[in-house]
Protein backbone atom coordinates (compact mmCIF):
# COMPACT_ATOMS: atom_id res chain seq x y z
CA UNK A 1 0.00 0.00 0.00
CA UNK A 2 1.44 3.43 -0.94
CA UNK A 3 2.50 5.45 2.09
CA UNK A 4 0.58 8.56 0.99
CA UNK A 5 -2.62 6.52 0.62
CA UNK A 6 -2.11 5.07 4.09
CA UNK A 7 -1.63 8.56 5.52
CA UNK A 8 -4.88 9.64 3.87
CA UNK A 9 -6.64 6.68 5.50
CA UNK A 10 -5.16 7.63 8.88
CA UNK A 11 -6.33 11.23 8.52
CA UNK A 12 -9.84 10.25 7.41
CA UNK A 13 -10.18 7.63 10.15
CA UNK A 14 -8.97 10.02 12.83
CA UNK A 15 -11.49 12.65 11.78
CA UNK A 16 -14.29 10.10 11.87
CA UNK A 17 -13.27 8.64 15.23
CA UNK A 18 -13.17 12.04 16.91
CA UNK A 19 -16.92 12.45 16.32
CA UNK A 20 -18.65 11.23 19.52
CA UNK A 21 -20.96 8.25 19.06
CA UNK A 22 -22.46 5.58 21.34
CA UNK A 23 -19.05 4.04 22.00
CA UNK A 24 -17.41 7.32 23.01
CA UNK A 25 -20.35 8.21 25.25
CA UNK A 26 -20.09 4.83 26.95
CA UNK A 27 -16.34 5.28 27.48
CA UNK A 28 -16.84 8.79 28.88
CA UNK A 29 -19.59 7.70 31.26
CA UNK A 30 -17.59 4.79 32.65
CA UNK A 31 -14.44 6.89 33.03
CA UNK A 32 -16.35 9.68 34.79
CA UNK A 33 -18.02 7.33 37.24
CA UNK A 34 -15.33 4.67 37.68
CA UNK A 35 -12.09 6.48 36.97
CA UNK A 36 -8.87 5.51 35.23
CA UNK A 37 -9.15 1.86 36.32
CA UNK A 38 -11.46 1.10 33.37
CA UNK A 39 -9.75 3.30 30.75
CA UNK A 40 -7.57 0.55 29.28
CA UNK A 41 -10.45 -1.94 29.35
CA UNK A 42 -12.65 0.55 27.49
CA UNK A 43 -10.02 1.17 24.83
CA UNK A 44 -9.37 -2.55 24.39
CA UNK A 45 -13.10 -3.23 24.08
CA UNK A 46 -13.50 -0.55 21.43
CA UNK A 47 -10.56 -1.95 19.46
CA UNK A 48 -11.95 -5.48 19.63
CA UNK A 49 -15.44 -4.33 18.62
CA UNK A 50 -14.05 -2.46 15.63
CA UNK A 51 -11.93 -5.48 14.74
CA UNK A 52 -15.05 -7.67 14.66
CA UNK A 53 -17.16 -5.14 12.72
CA UNK A 54 -14.42 -4.27 10.23
CA UNK A 55 -13.38 -7.88 9.63
CA UNK A 56 -17.01 -8.90 9.18
CA UNK A 57 -17.52 -6.07 6.72
CA UNK A 58 -14.50 -6.95 4.63
CA UNK A 59 -15.46 -10.62 4.76
CA UNK A 60 -18.78 -9.83 3.12
CA UNK A 61 -21.18 -9.36 6.02
CA UNK A 62 -21.48 -5.69 5.16
CA UNK A 63 -22.70 -6.54 1.68
CA UNK A 64 -25.12 -9.07 3.17
CA UNK A 65 -26.48 -6.46 5.58
CA UNK A 66 -27.03 -4.04 2.73
CA UNK A 67 -28.68 -6.70 0.59
CA UNK A 68 -30.75 -8.58 3.19
CA UNK A 69 -33.54 -6.86 5.07
CA UNK A 70 -33.69 -9.77 7.54
CA UNK A 71 -30.03 -9.60 8.52
CA UNK A 72 -30.18 -5.83 8.84
CA UNK A 73 -33.30 -6.02 11.00
CA UNK A 74 -31.80 -8.62 13.33
CA UNK A 75 -28.62 -6.60 13.81
CA UNK A 76 -30.59 -3.39 14.17
CA UNK A 77 -32.82 -4.70 16.96
CA UNK A 78 -29.99 -6.51 18.72
CA UNK A 79 -27.99 -3.29 18.77
CA UNK A 80 -30.99 -1.18 19.81
CA UNK A 81 -32.00 -3.45 22.68
CA UNK A 82 -28.42 -3.69 23.92
CA UNK A 83 -27.94 0.08 23.87
CA UNK A 84 -31.18 0.65 25.79
CA UNK A 85 -30.31 -2.03 28.34
CA UNK A 86 -26.79 -0.69 28.80
CA UNK A 87 -28.05 2.88 29.09
CA UNK A 88 -30.48 1.88 31.84
CA UNK A 89 -27.72 -0.03 33.61
CA UNK A 90 -25.44 3.00 33.43
CA UNK A 91 -28.17 5.27 34.82
CA UNK A 92 -28.67 2.93 37.77
CA UNK A 93 -24.91 2.76 38.42
CA UNK A 94 -24.48 6.54 38.65
CA UNK A 95 -22.43 7.36 41.79
CA UNK A 96 -24.39 9.01 44.57
CA UNK A 97 -21.55 9.58 47.04
CA UNK A 98 -18.88 11.19 44.90
CA UNK A 99 -15.62 9.54 43.92
CA UNK A 100 -16.31 6.18 45.49
CA UNK A 101 -14.34 3.03 44.65
CA UNK A 102 -15.45 1.09 41.61
CA UNK A 103 -18.60 -0.87 42.27
CA UNK A 104 -18.04 -4.63 42.54
CA UNK A 105 -20.43 -5.40 39.69
CA UNK A 106 -18.62 -3.05 37.29
CA UNK A 107 -15.27 -4.64 36.56
CA UNK A 108 -12.73 -4.02 33.84
CA UNK A 109 -13.91 -7.25 32.21
CA UNK A 110 -17.50 -6.02 32.15
CA UNK A 111 -16.46 -2.67 30.71
CA UNK A 112 -14.43 -4.42 28.01
CA UNK A 113 -17.43 -6.56 27.06
CA UNK A 114 -19.82 -3.63 27.02
CA UNK A 115 -17.54 -1.45 24.88
CA UNK A 116 -16.87 -4.31 22.44
CA UNK A 117 -20.56 -5.13 22.09
CA UNK A 118 -21.68 -1.52 21.60
CA UNK A 119 -19.01 -1.07 18.94
CA UNK A 120 -19.61 -4.33 17.10
CA UNK A 121 -23.42 -4.54 17.36
CA UNK A 122 -24.02 -1.55 15.16
CA UNK A 123 -25.39 -2.14 11.65
CA UNK A 124 -24.32 1.36 10.66
CA UNK A 125 -20.70 0.48 11.47
CA UNK A 126 -20.73 -2.56 9.22
CA UNK A 127 -22.38 -0.64 6.40
CA UNK A 128 -19.96 2.23 6.94
CA UNK A 129 -16.87 0.04 6.74
CA UNK A 130 -17.93 -1.60 3.51
CA UNK A 131 -18.54 1.84 1.97
CA UNK A 132 -15.48 3.54 3.46
CA UNK A 133 -12.64 1.03 3.21
CA UNK A 134 -12.79 0.23 -0.54
CA UNK A 135 -11.81 3.83 -1.31
CA UNK A 136 -8.33 3.01 0.02
CA UNK A 137 -7.82 -0.32 -1.74
CA UNK A 138 -5.80 -0.94 -4.85
CA UNK A 139 -7.41 -3.85 -6.76
CA UNK A 140 -4.27 -4.43 -8.83
CA UNK A 141 -2.36 -5.53 -5.69
CA UNK A 142 -3.15 -8.43 -3.27
CA UNK A 143 -6.13 -7.52 -1.09
CA UNK A 144 -5.36 -9.54 2.03
CA UNK A 145 -2.23 -7.54 3.02
CA UNK A 146 -4.16 -4.32 2.39
CA UNK A 147 -7.03 -5.54 4.57
CA UNK A 148 -4.57 -6.41 7.34
CA UNK A 149 -2.93 -2.98 7.24
CA UNK A 150 -6.21 -1.06 7.20
CA UNK A 151 -7.80 -3.14 9.96
CA UNK A 152 -4.73 -2.87 12.19
CA UNK A 153 -4.48 0.86 11.57
CA UNK A 154 -8.14 1.62 12.24
CA UNK A 155 -8.34 -0.55 15.37
CA UNK A 156 -5.18 1.05 16.77
CA UNK A 157 -6.55 4.54 16.12
CA UNK A 158 -9.90 3.57 17.66
CA UNK A 159 -8.18 2.26 20.80
CA UNK A 160 -6.03 5.39 21.14
CA UNK A 161 -9.07 7.61 20.60
CA UNK A 162 -11.09 5.78 23.26
CA UNK A 163 -8.14 5.83 25.66
CA UNK A 164 -7.69 9.57 25.16
CA UNK A 165 -11.38 10.21 25.84
CA UNK A 166 -11.25 8.00 28.95
CA UNK A 167 -8.14 9.70 30.35
CA UNK A 168 -9.60 13.12 29.61
CA UNK A 169 -12.79 12.15 31.42
CA UNK A 170 -10.75 10.83 34.35
CA UNK A 171 -8.91 14.16 34.58
CA UNK A 172 -12.25 15.96 34.46
CA UNK A 173 -13.48 13.60 37.15
CA UNK A 174 -10.70 14.73 39.46
CA UNK A 175 -11.64 18.38 38.85
CA UNK A 176 -15.38 17.87 39.18
CA UNK A 177 -15.51 16.16 42.54
CA UNK A 178 -19.06 17.14 43.41
CA UNK A 179 -21.24 14.01 43.67
CA UNK A 180 -24.28 15.70 42.13
CA UNK A 181 -22.36 16.67 38.99
CA UNK A 182 -20.85 13.22 38.53
CA UNK A 183 -24.24 11.62 39.03
CA UNK A 184 -25.86 13.94 36.49
CA UNK A 185 -23.15 13.37 33.88
CA UNK A 186 -23.29 9.58 34.27
CA UNK A 187 -27.07 9.52 34.07
CA UNK A 188 -27.02 11.86 31.08
CA UNK A 189 -24.61 9.48 29.34
CA UNK A 190 -26.91 6.56 30.11
CA UNK A 191 -29.95 8.46 28.88
CA UNK A 192 -28.11 9.33 25.67
CA UNK A 193 -27.31 5.66 25.10
CA UNK A 194 -31.00 4.83 25.60
CA UNK A 195 -31.89 7.54 23.09
CA UNK A 196 -29.38 6.22 20.59
CA UNK A 197 -30.78 2.74 21.09
CA UNK A 198 -34.26 4.01 20.25
CA UNK A 199 -32.83 5.89 17.27
CA UNK A 200 -31.09 2.72 16.09
CA UNK A 201 -34.44 0.93 16.16
CA UNK A 202 -35.78 3.44 13.61
CA UNK A 203 -32.93 2.92 11.13
CA UNK A 204 -33.95 1.84 7.67
CA UNK A 205 -31.85 -0.24 5.35
CA UNK A 206 -30.22 1.67 2.50
CA UNK A 207 -31.64 0.83 -0.90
Amino acid sequence: MPFDLWLTFVAASTALLLIPGPTVLLVLSYALSKGRSVAVASAAGVAFGDLVAMTASLAGLGALVLASATVFTVLKWAGAVYLVWLGMKLIRSAPSTGLAPTQPDVTAQNVFGHAAAVTALNPKSIAFFIAFVPQFLRPETPLLPQFAILIATFCTLAALNALAYALLADRLRQVIARPAILTWITRAGGATLVGMGLLTATLRRST
